[in-house]
Order: C-alpha cells, then structure tokens, then sequence
C-alpha cells in the first residue's frame, strides 16, 4: 500500500492501521524523512510529476496528501489538491491500475445554509458555488479520481478530530484561550446540530475501502450527531478551558470574516484571518449526513463519539 501524506494527521493514522493489519506501507511525503515507522519512504512533492519507477509495484494507493486549510493562496489549494491527485491518477495508470482510494472531504457538498441527512446521492455544488477554494479544489480531485480507469473509492469524512489534529481543534483553543468564543446560534433556536469523525474511525474505513476494493463514493462520519455548542463546552471544560461564549449575530460574523479575508488576500499574503466565511458557516450551520452505505459496505464504526473524546481528552493531559 502507497500512502500519500503518510507523515499528516489522517495518513499517520491510515499507516498504523495498516501496518497492524499486515500491510506493507510505502509512505509518501515531502518531508526528507518518515515521521511515523513505515516500511519504505519516498519523499516527493505530489505538485511535480512522480517517476514511474519512484514506487515499486503496489496493490493500492490511498491518495491523502492534501493542503486542508479554510484559508491559503488559492495558487497553493490548486498545486496540492488539484495538480497533486492528478500527479497520483496519472502513477496510477502508468503502474497497472492498482485500487486508488481517495481521501476527499463532506465540504464538497456544503452551502451556507442547514443541510440534514446530506448522503452520497445529495446534489454537489458546481464548481462555481463551492462553498471555498478548499472544498472546490477537493471537488476537482474527486473528478480526477472519477475518470481513472481502475477501481477507486472516495471517502468525504466530516470534521475529524483527535490527539494529532492540526486543522480543527487547534483553531478552536486557540479562540477559547483568547477567553472568548463567538456564539453563532439564534437564542430561540435552531440549535446547531452537526456531525464529526474521530481519527481512527476515518481511518478504519480508508483502510476497509482499501481491502475491500470498494468503488465509488462514501460519507463518512461516526453517525452520532451533536449539538455543536454544547459539544464544544462540555470538551472545552474537560481540557481546562472556560471562554466566555459571546453571541454575535451571523451577518455580522460574515461581514467581518469576508473583511478579513480580504485584507489578507490583498496586503498580508494570505495570512490566515482569525475567523473565515467558511467558519463562521460551520459554527451557524447545521450539518447531518446518513452514513447507511458505509456502515452497511464497510462496518460500523470502531471507535464512539464518546471513546474518541476520551482519547482526546488523555492525550492533552
């Protein structure tokens, strides 16, 4: 097994549950070295065309090398996202079609508005309404994967979270350890209500597609959703942290988030704002997804919202 972004939050996780089934892993990054014990190592920048013989033979390759960000220079989403999954498809063909799986994202299919019961038959913005450049570039790279002649799976895992993660929780200490995060839910309702994937369940299922050869598309999530605020501040008071909850009107926070983003873009270089459009969507909009069709092809999953969290909270103690 090729696994791309062998050394990032989720590929780490998706070597290790390999490797405990028996798999010989090739591990793929930039950096010159493995972070975690793989097999064989090949450092390469997925942006740049990868030699035919930079690999030997594999029978599948999990494609996670990714830029996951809300915010970056659009030219970087493009190199990683988009130019990266063609590089891997265009291996791929050149080394007998072996299984691809790739590790897309649930933002694929996002609006800025409530969205229930999203699942692999929900509508797909077009390119021009995706929600940010992330999830367009993911989008892009999903289509990549589509027009491969081989068998391939991909998975949209939503919000994944765990000891290791450099995306989602990070931002959130950071807010609660300015003292203050922004409350972005009505007072008289709806809560919002959302859905998220521990680590190791998201990697239990790229590795399940991966044995098992599964084609086509896969939500992933732990299916057991949360109301968000309360989520928050039942995981914040366990990692020590008691910020303020301050409720602040959506139209504003978007107002002030686009504000900031277009500073960034014009005079800081892409500097990431302290709040994004695409935040501050996440934090006021509900999002569910129906997980029938992994849990029936690939198995439930192996690790509780609760024991994830449990997980989590050990690891930062």
């Amino acid at each position: 097994m090729l696994v791309t972004g062998s050394n990032g939050f989720i590929g780490s996780r998706i070597v290790a549950e390999a490797r405990a089934r028996g798999w010989h892993v090739i591990g793929l990054g930039r950096s010159r070295t493995s972070a975690v014990p793989v097999d064989q190592y090949v450092q390469h920048d997925l942006s740049l065309p990868l030699p035919h013989d930079a690999v030997g033979p594999v029978d599948v390759v999990v494609h996670c090398a990714a830029l996951a960000s809300p915010w970056a220079a659009p030219r970087d989403f493009v190199a990683a996202n988009v130019q990266g999954t063609r590089t891997v498809v265009s291996w791929c063909r050149a080394a007998g079609l072996p299984h691809l799986v790739y590790v897309s994202s649930s933002s694929v299919l996002y609006r800025d508005e409530d969205q229930l019961g999203l699942d692999e038959e929900s509508p797909v913005p077009p390119d021009d309404e995706q929600i940010n450049v992330y999830s367009r570039t993911k989008r892009m790279g999903e289509r990549a994967v589509e027009a491969y002649e081989g068998s391939w799976s991909v998975l949209r895992p939503r919000a994944v979270f765990g000891p290791g993660d450099t995306v989602l929780l990070p931002r959130i200490l950071r807010a609660a350890a300015r003292g203050v995060l922004p409350l972005l839910e009505p007072a008289d309702g709806p809560r919002v209500v959302c859905d998220l994937t521990y680590v190791d369940t998201a990697a239990h299922y790229v590795v399940e597609a991966a044995e098992r050869r599964a084609q086509g598309t896969y939500v992933v999530t732990n299916g057991e959703p949360v109301e968000l605020y309360p989520f928050l501040v039942g995981l914040l008071d366990r990692l020590d942290l008691h910020p303020r909850m301050h409720r602040v009107p959506v139209g504003i926070a978007a107002a002030l988030a686009g504000a900031a983003e277009r500073t960034s873009a014009l005079l800081l270089g892409y500097r990431e704002p302290p709040l994004t459009r695409f935040g501050v969507s996440v934090l006021s909009r509900s999002k569910t997804f129906d997980v029938s069709r992994c849990v029936r092809e690939l198995g439930p999953p192996p690790v509780t919202l609760a024991e994830g969290v449990e997980r989590l909270v050990a690891a930062h103690g």
